[in-house]
């Protein structure tokens, strides 16, 4: 029965969140203002009800699809929280599009203040139910766990539950056919041997085991695995058998195979996905407010320096994959050509080439370069997927063949019109310090940090300070 307890939670919770969301949406349609019934067709009472079901299964069917129920046990409520209010704007933009499909007799403003509500009475309830289930647990052991391993990373795992009553786990003790050295932290009268798997879990009631052992012992633990897989008995793999080389896995599947994989950075896919809808969104409409300043600029360039309107090059992507970037042409036709006889005046450090007097520039050009208008056309490249509205600026093939391997990471996002190094100084900025602040915005990447890099972004064109 213990091995179901965390499904039926998981069920639990589900139950509690549809209930939860279905009353506040209730409690919000009683708003007054929130509801518009006089004079609606008489189809509405059918649109009312189809938003409302979407709206009360919105949250509950999103923390299931992300996998928001699992590990409930061991997380913070910190985190928890922080999840819910991440997922707060998706579910946002879910119930905005519902109130345009199905088209309710509802207020404007309606599905953004069910989902307000919604998530802060979701929070209140985690809060409540987390504090209460971690009081019981405290006071009521309810799963008994066996630890594979006796040495360092088997003493970290019983420090961690020791500290943590709250998630309510027993050791039962420890499997290991080799002692402990002298002054372990593991206790001698603790250790079994991995052949007396099939014994403890006969005579115990085992609820979960966890493998802290070395990568060396892997080879030798194949027997208990046997007898936990056998038995139905849920074994859980510390990832850090590789030590510090590799981030925490994300659990796949290979074809038919489980997998982990392991990225610099675990990014949500939900997440990443709102961002590339709102590039969409911005890239169009970027690409309607810039196309009369294009046309202007387009003008100029044509009647102030012979050769083409747009310059195309080839610019590394998402990977290093390869890709045409497009901005208005600000140089002399030849200057690639004459790139080479500058190289001795390159003003940045590192592969990269910047000149603050570059002479290729044309007079029309450094106009455009100052206010970053040249930069205008690239809308189409985030329209069409190959960037992003923010993230590290694209680098071009021959400045990536001279990178040090942990740079190629700035490679790992897709990249971006703006970005962090936009908006802190541009060329003033090293190429070290360029690095650095990529690095920083793929590792600390959220929607609110594009939105105040956006933000961030017009003052320092307008400034046109460290532009050349």
């Amino acid at each position: 029965m213990l091995r179901d307890d965390s499904t039926h939670f998981d069920h639990l919770y589900q139950l509690v969140d549809l209930l939860v969301c279905a009353g506040v949406l209730l409690a919000t349609l009683a708003i007054p203002g929130m509801l518009n019934t006089g004079g609606a067709p008489g189809g509405a009472n059918f649109s009312l009800i189809a938003f409302g079901i979407g709206s009360a299964l919105s949250w509950p069917l999103t923390f299931q699809v992300l996998e928001v129920y699992a590990f409930q046990r061991r997380n913070r409520l910190d985190v928890i929280q922080h999840r819910l209010l991440t997922l707060g704007a998706g579910i946002a933009v879910a119930q905005c599009a519902m109130a345009f499909l199905f088209s309710p007799p509802v207020a404007v403003a309606m599905p953004i203040v069910c989902t307000a509500l919604q998530l802060v009475t979701l929070c209140g309830v985690r809060a409540i139910v987390y504090r209460t289930s971690k009081w019981v647990r405290r006071n009521e052991t309810t799963r008994n766990v066996v630890i594979v391993g006796s040495g360092p990373r088997a003493a970290y795992v019983k420090n961690v539950i020791e500290q943590n009553p709250g998630w309510g786990l027993h050791i039962i003790g420890f499997v290991d056919n080799d002692l402990p050295s002298e002054g372990a932290a593991v206790p001698n009268e603790q250790i079994f041997k991995i052949s007396d798997m099939n014994d403890l879990i006969v005579d115990q009631v085992i609820d979960e085991v966890i493998v802290a052992c070395p990568r060396s012992m892997l080879g030798s633990i194949i027997e208990a695995v046997d007898s936990c897989a056998a038995a139905g008995v849920p074994i859980t793999l510390l990832s850090d058998l590789f030590g510090d080389y590799l981030p925490a896995p994300r659990t796949t599947r290979f074809g038919s195979m489980p997998a982990l994989s392991f990225a610099p950075v675990h990014h949500n896919r939900f997440m990443i996905t709102i961002k590339r809808g709102i590039d969409i969104v911005g890239a169009l409409v970027g690409l309607a407010i810039a196309a009369p300043v294009v046309a202007v600029s387009a003008a100029l360039i044509k009647l102030t320096s012979p050769g083409p309107i747009f310059f195309r090059q080839v610019r590394c992507g998402f990977n290093g994959r390869h890709f045409v970037m497009y901005k208005l042409r600000t140089m002399e036709t030849d200057a690639e050509a004459r790139k080479l006889e500058l190289d001795e005046m390159n003003e940045m450090d590192g592969p990269v080439f910047k000149m603050a007097h570059d002479p290729r520039i044309t007079p029309v050009g450094r106009t455009l370069r100052r206010y970053s208008i040249d930069e205008l056309p690239q809308f189409w490249n985030v329209l069409i997927g190959d960037m992003s509205l923010v993230g590290p600026r694209p680098p071009v093939p021959v400045e990536v063949a001279e990178y040090q391997t942990f740079e190629r990471r700035r490679l790992s996002m897709r990249p971006g019109i703006t970005c962090l190094w936009q908006v802190s100084g541009r060329n003033a900025i090293g190429f070290e310090d360029w690095v650095r602040l990529d690095l920083e915005y793929i590792d600390t990447w959220s929607l609110r940090s594009d939105f105040m890099i956006l933000l961030r972004t017009l003052p320092a064109v307008m400034s046109g300070d460290g532009a050349s």
